[in-house]
């Protein structure tokens, strides 16, 4: 097992690596260039025009190892189905914005019923399948509590607020990438305790196929994810603590992610209401930097702090 661990994560990896200059050249190609916000950090204007959409990259990367590798069974599909789902709705969103030139892409309330239908298709697909287990346990506790049939209405909540989490995150090079390779591994480890084989090859083929791109997107990042990239990844994450059960344990594993949400949170609840800002700027990532912070050291910080918490995640779950 834990050699076809490793090939699965071996051949992702080889296979982003061959994919990534190609997909970076053909992006250039089509002028598939990022927009920088005018009112972020001024060092990142001289990003403007570098290639984005990059996450079809590891994407495609991820699937031949999928593919030859990984046990087919439900789960397996339920996780790509999320994942790629989300990512679809993504890359619509990258394409109205770098290719229509409409600066907000997708309509709010459409990027929102793309996700919706996809989340349903997937509770749907998980109750049918008899996977239904709608118990949460709660971390640094031994309490767990039944939702019932307020269970899809959690389900919904959860993937979409994570998958716009990833999408917050990714702001700054290497970031989101290396912060879900963190996430990741832990899934795997999580994954190999329960004997959840197939999504143990899962999160291997995704962790080789995003360390790939994330060699192209650290800093000086020759190409960004976008939110095809960082949609997908929110899906795939959301799906594995669901399938696993450790839905709540995300919020540790993943925690950089939910930092980075409420400090948005926090500055527009704080600014509406007083009309005075927590932060320089938020995400939070963007606080530091205008604070002084390379953007490495941003970054690596930022990692860190990753690490620590999906540790501290996997010891609450006996995984290591």
């Amino acid at each position: 097992m834990n050699l076809s661990l490793l090939l699965t994560a071996l051949i992702a990896f080889l296979t982003g690596l061959v994919l990534a200059p190609v997909c970076i050249t053909l992006l250039r190609k089509l002028a598939f260039g990022q927009q920088i916000r005018e009112e972020g950090p001024r060092r990142h204007f001289k990003k403007a025009g570098t290639p984005t959409m990059g996450g079809v990259i590891f994407l495609a990367a991820a699937l031949p190892a999928i593919l030859l590798f990984a046990p087919r069974d439900l789960p397996l599909l339920l996780v790509l189905f999320l994942m790629l789902g989300n990512g679809l709705v993504g890359f619509i969103d990258d394409y109205l914005k770098v290719v229509k030139k409409q600066s907000l892409g997708l309509k709010a309330r459409s990027k929102l019923l793309g996700q919706v239908i996809t989340v349903l298709v997937f509770y749907a697909a998980w109750h049918l399948g008899g996977m239904s287990d709608t118990v949460l346990r709660v971390p640094f506790t031994d309490w767990s509590f039944d939702l019932g049939v307020l269970y899809p209405f959690f389900l919904l909540f959860f993937v979409l607020g994570f998958t716009n989490a990833v999408n917050l995150t990714d702001g700054v090079d290497g970031l989101a990438g290396g912060t879900a390779i963190l996430a990741l591994l832990a899934y795997l480890l999580v994954a190999v305790r329960q004997e959840a084989f197939s999504l143990a090859h899962y999160s291997a083929a995704m962790i080789g196929a995003v360390f790939a791109f994330l060699i192209y997107n650290l800093h000086p990042a020759r190409v960004f994810m976008g939110d095809v990239g960082a949609l997908a990844l929110g899906g795939a994450l959301a799906a594995l603590a669901v399938l696993t059960k450790t839905e709540l344990y995300l919020l540790i594993i993943g925690g950089v992610f939910v930092i980075e949400t409420f400090s948005v949170i926090i500055q527009v609840l704080v600014f509406q209401s007083t009309g005075k800002r927590v932060f320089r700027m938020s995400p939070l990532h963007h606080h530091y930097e205008l604070g002084g912070y390379s953007e490495w050291r941003v970054v690596t910080g930022f990692w860190a702090v990753g690490f620590i918490l999906a540790v501290i995640g996997l010891l609450q779950l006996g995984a290591l």
